[in-house]
């Protein structure tokens, strides 16, 4: 095993106490110092350099049966994660070398050289891979082409916009020859970002008016693809504004993940009638066979600054917590990062 002389002989990482009821409070998790963590049999030691939080997070916090398991009690957090390799036990990853992996929320993390992917920080920097390069880039690729089914001169509306996934969207489509593209975003300052530099036709406040009348007057024409970030009303909106053959993809619902009562459906359902409209899920996961297209496509767009991306970065693990709820209000630009 090749090592670095300089490690500490302590960790810190993240550890859910108790199951969140409604918003996430601070006395549900702690940081918790144990010893540094060995790698074992085809195994490495990453120091995590950049962590990701995500909304997704918050389901895992449920013990409700999901897509992906529950995060354990009184165990380390699980999230995306880049680092350096300080220590490795495997063959194809060295020291020195850089890894995209799962073991977030923590400080290091001794993570299977399977499950870690190299990535090049003189390619991109590496934050990039937890976002625009990364999963939630991929999610608003997949999420556009494969599963809303995203066609030359299509009318798209995105909620979330202003998000590490919705403002992926919005610019995909353009560039793919989008007809027009609408973005809801929840402040005046977002809604100018979304049209002055991500290059959105229109954008509005959901906070200054009803949902369904600023998308009307945002999109006159209809909208053919309504990629969902937020669900509640802006789901229920566009489904009233969608033409013929429309279709939604459902990535996220961010406005009810905290709820304790179980929220309302779209009330103008009927409408898919009349519209042959489709609505339909999405999990990134699914669609890790698209991840070289997507690099292949995206990468030159986000070198050349055709593809604009921004991130909103808090400074160490011990804020990990706080930039997570920060996501869940909103309070993000883009993609939400820890860096430590």
């Amino acid at each position: 095993m090749s090592d670095s002389p300089t490690l500490p002989a302590v960790n810190r990482a993240w550890h859910l106490l108790s199951r969140p009821v409604g918003w996430p409070k601070p006395e549900d998790f702690a940081l918790v110092e144990s010893e540094l963590p060995q790698p074992g049999d085809g195994q490495v030691l990453v120091r995590n350099e950049y962590l990701s939080v995500d909304p997704y997070m918050r389901g895992r916090m449920s013990a409700a049966k999901s897509y992906v398991a529950p995060y354990e009690l009184d165990k380390p957090m699980q999230g995306g994660a880049v680092g350096e390799v300080v220590a490795s036990n495997a063959e194809n990853i060295a020291v020195g070398d850089h890894v995209l992996h799962y073991g977030g929320w923590r400080e290091y993390a001794a993570v299977d050289a399977r499950q870690a992917v190299k990535v090049d920080p003189e390619a991109a920097p590496l934050s990039a891979y937890l976002g625009v390069l990364g999963m939630t880039g991929l999610t608003a690729y997949a999420g556009l082409l494969r599963t809303a089914s995203f066609k030359e001169g299509d009318i798209v509306f995105v909620s979330g916009a202003a998000g590490a996934v919705g403002s992926q969207v919005g610019q995909i489509a353009r560039l793919k020859g989008a007809s027009r593209v609408i973005g809801s975003a929840g402040s005046d300052e977002k809604v100018e970002l979304l049209v002055d530099e991500y290059g959105f036709d229109a954008a509005f406040n959901y906070k200054n008016g009803p949902v369904s009348e600023q998308l009307r007057a945002a999109a006159p024409d209809g909208v053919d693809v309504y990629f969902d970030n937020v669900g509640g009303d802006h789901l229920e909106a566009a489904i009233g504004s969608l033409n013929q053959g429309g279709r939604i993809a459902i990535c996220g619902m961010i406005s009810v993940y905290n709820a304790t009562e179980p929220a309302p459906g779209p009330r103008n359902l009927a409408r898919l009638i009349q519209t042959r409209g489709r609505i339909e899920g999405l999990l990134v996961g699914d669609h890790y066979d698209l991840q070289p297209q997507f690099v292949q496509e995206v990468g030159p767009w986000v070198r050349s600054g055709e593809l604009k991306y921004r991130e909103t970065v808090v400074e160490g693990v011990e804020n990990t917590l706080e930039a997570f709820l920060g996501v869940l209000r909103g309070d993000n630009t883009g993609k939400m990062i820890v860096k430590l």
